[in-house]
């Protein structure tokens, strides 16, 4: 389907929700819209924003709302007057979107919009729940209206199509009509994320969620959440290939008035993120799927068991945390139990971490199996945490009742035996539902038995597997690198020790081995292997992964091992880099340096965690192999005989996602644990066996995918420099088709040298790459847009960019150009019109990406893409093309004069004071002004012209910028530091 200006995405998002519409406006009634006795659409009514009545700077429809307060509020009815009561409250929570930050206003927002706050309008003035929204019978307004105007002080947007529930938005849309193949769901995303939600915040203190598009994929995401962590919406046989048919299908399953509802009323949660700063989640689509099958097999009462496999990082916790809040809820389960098990302490941690941040009402985490037992005999209705082990001196029921539900976390693991039947045993007529995040094998027939219904297909009740968690971006592919091939022990040895390390023993039992182990342990601790494997970690940890700001995890054989590897790293890297996790009992004193509790690990985590800290390597043997959450981590050296379920869940440690660098996890392989992949991940599943790939595969496709690029440009001679060379490669790109299409295949291979580099192999591609990273960089949007295809390099490739820039080979000198008279008049009759057009041309959208951020060349970077595109089409001759370019250069340089490069450091300032405002809290009055100061005083001492483009810069405005931080007890926010950077590199 092709798009033009009147049949625009827009539109047909509309007709969709709205159904066709009709000639004159229809009347507005409560409930799902209806045309000729059908629902019209998905129900939605559509009115145009002529006759929405609301004056721009507001918010909220307030004659819609006001109508659903009277109707769904009988002391209102009573009394309609207190109407004015609660639209006063209302107005002052979106009014309050600047001083409190916009995260907290939306959680207050939401708390009115969920019926949990009160006014004194009952008998005595005592206090009432204020309904906002009926979710009972749904008999609400539904209203969908189209560019959706919203003024703050000077600042007006308009949002493509907005959701209103009785005049309250809910839901914000943004339709990008795609004039080009590079424009996606991303710049709609970016346009919410970083122009309307700083500009415009008061739109999006009630919405629930917003929705970005492009017509042919369906992103959505809530407020203040970073758009890579915006999530698909999918159905469950989904074809992958994006179209409009699949945003069709995501936007009819997805915005029905009824699963808006469920969405704001069961799957938003609201956390403190890192212990301070307050973050929205919503949940992803496979929890929302998974969440509902369990919800409607418990109301249904049949069959009692269900089998759950979400891949390791999908977000199994939160799973488990909508799934208790909802079943706990529902009215028709007359107040459950809901039990979580687990099987490891550090799940434990991390659940009820999960469930803690999240404030979840009526949750109690047992310290003791006593305690497991009182709350279960004497008919506890809560949600109740607890490891398996709490079970085992149960003997016989503890609580017969038939409405509690078990969830069964890393249900492969220890269902099967002795434990698992005395919690069998001891609920009788619960339901158990398994949660894993490693398939089943057929072999595990009990854990089949034990939660698999035979109704369900392929035994699963829900599944989300490897290749749809890495297609929605919820994980990163795996690799693999065997290293030091001559250090590997040979398969055997291997598979010996491994049956004596079977996966339920504990630290301690792991170093009383048995025979076979501990032959191979002599083999393993070989003082010159570790020697050579150490120095082989440094080197690589400084050549691949600090470079990139990533950490790293180095597993080891035992606790002995975690020791001898320490010392041996603290010879090679200063010895902050590094620490030891392990268990430690009363008495071990060769251990006692290590001895934590829970809450000086989790600091330490925390610390390992933080971007800033020095600590980037930790040492562990079987600590943090499950339930460790650190996104930052991307690296696993692995030296330790592990298989199947342990092998899978240890190395997807590194599979979270963390920012664009991010493209995958990495495992360093020292024991050629990986020299057979089917023998070390033994799963039935297909995909399983595609679950990691060696690193060596790609080496093997970079030849070609950098001939694709190269492709490109045959016959243009490389070792021409300067405008020069970058015309002759911008002439093989004639139009803007081509021009993406080279960047989608620029971005694959950047993606590859990323991943490899600094590796020998590269060397002897060096030269093309560089060149071909410079003609991208060349023909980047001056707009912005398309940051899909046009983003900024990876770390490594600029570093390349700038180890060998002559600054005389490429000089700019549109200042005298556009100055000079006579200069102008010579430029003007150049025989050559077309190739002086297109070195200007170079030149302006150089200039204007250094003003990227500001609204004032933004006009004027559009108009340069719009005389690209005429020129390209024909419209425009090049001596027209020349002088209208020579015009625009004008006006560039007469803004860039009229701009002090203060401006640009006040808007940096403006947004660096939001950012702050954003991140106190009751806790931390910072004062806000006198922080952005400090770092606005300190940073302009150090900066310089260019200052983005090298090392030096960078090291000492991000020095400057942790000085002040750290001043303000500010320094272990990793997201603020981030964003604060991130602003400064923009404006300053």
């Amino acid at each position: 389907m092709t798009f033009t200006e009147s049949n625009t995405v827009e539109a047909y998002l509309r007709d969709l929700l709205a159904g066709p519409v009709p000639a004159r406006p229809t009347l507005l009634s409560p409930g799902l819209a209806r045309r000729g006795g059908k629902i019209a659409g998905l129900g939605w009514h559509y009115v145009a924003p002529a006759n929405l009545q609301r004056q721009p700077q507001e918010v909220l429809v307030e004659s819609y709302l006001r109508d659903a307060l009277i109707r769904l509020n009988p002391d209102i009815t009573a009394n309609p007057s207190r109407v004015e009561d609660v639209l006063y409250r209302l107005r002052a929570i979106v009014m309050g979107a600047r001083s409190d930050g916009l995260v907290k206003a939306n959680e207050e927002f939401t708390a009115w919009l969920l019926g949990e706050r009160s006014m004194p309008f009952g008998q005595n003035g005592e206090h009432v729940t204020i309904r906002l929204i009926d979710f009972d019978s749904i008999e609400n307004t539904f209203v969908v209206t189209q560019q959706f105007t919203i003024r703050a002080g000077k600042t007006e947007k308009r949002a493509d199509l907005v959701l209103l529930v009785n005049g309250i938005p809910l839901v914000l849309i943004e339709a990008k009509t795609p004039v080009r193949s590079s424009q996606s769901w991303l710049d709609a995303a970016l346009q919410v994320h970083d122009d309307y939600e700083r500009n415009v915040p008061e739109l999006f203190v009630p919405t629930v969620f917003s929705v970005a598009t492009e017509g042919k994929e369906y992103r959505y995401g809530s407020v203040r959440m970073p758009v890579d962590l915006w999530g698909p919406w999918r159905l469950d046989d989904e074809n992958p290939l994006h179209s409009m048919s699949q945003v069709d299908k995501a936007v009819s399953s997805m915005l029905r008035p009824s699963v808006v509802l469920d969405m704001l009323d069961n799957f938003t949660a609201f956390a403190t993120h890192k212990g301070k700063q307050r973050i929205k989640i919503i949940a992803r689509y496979q929890q929302v799927d998974g969440v509902n099958k369990i919800v409607e097999r418990v109301v249904a009462g049949q069959p009692r068991k269900g089998l759950i496999w979400h891949f390791q990082g999908s977000g199994k916790s939160l799973l488990m945390l909508f799934a208790a809040r909802k079943l706990r809820l529902h009215s028709a389960l007359r107040n459950p139990t809901v039990l979580v098990v687990v099987d490891r302490i550090d799940l434990d941690s991390q659940i009820s971490g999960t469930f803690y941040a999240a404030d979840m009402p009526n949750m109690v985490r047992t310290e003791s199996r006593k305690e497991l037992a009182d709350l279960l005999s004497k008919d506890a209705r809560k949600v109740v945490i607890t490891t398996i082990h709490k079970f085992a001196e149960v003997d016989g029921v503890l609580n017969d009742r038939d409405n509690i539900i078990v969830m069964v976390d890393e249900a492969h693991r220890t269902q099967e035996g002795d434990l698992g039947r005395k919690m069998r045993d001891a609920l009788p007529n619960a339901f158990l539902f398994g949660l894993t995040g490693t398939p089943i094998n057929r072999a595990d027939k009990n854990t089949f038995y034990a939660f698999g219904a035979e109704e369900d297909q392929g035994g699963y009740l829900s599944r989300y597997g490897l290749n749809e968690s890495i297609r929605d971006g919820a994980t990163k592919e795996l690799h693999f690198e065997p290293r030091l091939v001559d250090l590997h022990i040979d398969q055997q040895a291997i598979e010996a020790a491994y049956a004596e390390l079977t996966a339920g023993l504990t630290d301690e039992d792991r170093d009383r081995l048995g025979r076979a182990a501990a032959k191979m342990a002599i083999l393993v601790k070989a003082p010159a292997r570790i020697r050579a494997i150490c120095a082989d970690i440094a080197k690589h940890y400084q050549e691949k992964v600090s470079p990139n700001g990533f950490g790293a995890q180095v597993v080891t054989f035992d606790r002995e091992s975690c020791l001898l590897y320490k010392q041996e790293l603290d010879r090679l890297l200063p010895p902050e880099t590094s620490d030891i996790v392990m268990s430690v009992n009363s008495g071990e004193d060769q251990y006692a340096d290590y001895r934590r509790d829970r809450d000086a690990e989790e600091k330490l985590l925390d610390r390992f965690r933080d971007p800033k800290d020095p600590l980037k390597i930790i040492i562990v043997t079987s600590k943090l192999l499950t339930g460790f959450d650190a996104p930052i981590l991307q690296t696993m050296y692995l030296d330790k005989p592990l298989r199947d379920h342990t092998l899978l869940q240890a190395i997807c440690r590194t599979n979270r996602p963390y920012g664009e660098q991010k493209t995958h996890g990495l495992i360093v392989d020292y024991l050629g644990i990986f020299d057979d992949v089917a023998q070390a991940l033994k799963f039935d599943e297909e995909g399983m066996r595609k679950a990691v790939s060696n690193i060596a595969e790609l080496i093997a496709t970079l030849p070609s995918a950098l001939q694709k690029c190269l492709a490109y440009f045959s016959g243009v001679d490389r070792a021409v420099l300067g405008y020069e060379g970058l015309i002759a490669a911008q002439e093989c790109l004639p139009n803007n088709e081509m021009r993406d299409a080279f960047a989608a295949e620029f971005s694959v291979l950047a993606r590859i040298w990323e991943a490899l580099s600094p590796d020998p192999v590269l060397t002897q591609h060096e030269k093309d790459y560089r060149w071909l990273a410079q003609v991208y960089e060349s023909l980047k949007p001056s707009t912005g847009t398309g940051r899909l295809l046009w983003h900024q390099l990876g770390a490594k490739t600029i570093e390349l960019i700038h180890e060998n820039v002559h600054v005389d080979a490429v000089r700019d000198d549109l200042d005298t150009l556009v100055l000079d008279a006579e200069l102008l008049e010579a430029v003007l009759g150049n025989p050559d019109p077309d190739k002086k057009a297109k070195e200007i041309s170079i030149k302006l959208a150089g200039r204007l990406r250094k003003h990227a951020g500001n609204p004032k060349f933004k006009a004027l970077g559009e108009r340069l893409e719009d005389l690209k595109n005429r020129h390209q089409q024909g419209l425009l001759l090049s001596i027209d093309f020349l002088k209208e370019l020579l015009a625009l250069a004008k006006d560039v340089v007469k803004t860039e004069r009229e701009t002090p490069v203060e401006e640009d450091i006040d808007r940096g300032k403006a947004a660096l004071t939001q950012l702050f405002e954003e991140v106190k809290n009751g806790d931390t009055p910072i004062m806000v002004r006198r922080i952005v100061d400090d770092i606005d005083d300190i940073v302009r001492a150090v900066r310089f012209d260019g200052w983005q483009a090298t090392h030096a810069g960078e090291r000492e405005v991000k020095k400057a910028l942790r000085q002040t931080l750290f001043k303000y007890k500010l320094h272990q926010d990793a997201d603020l530091f981030e964003r604060a950077y991130g602003y400064i590199r923009e404006y300053y």
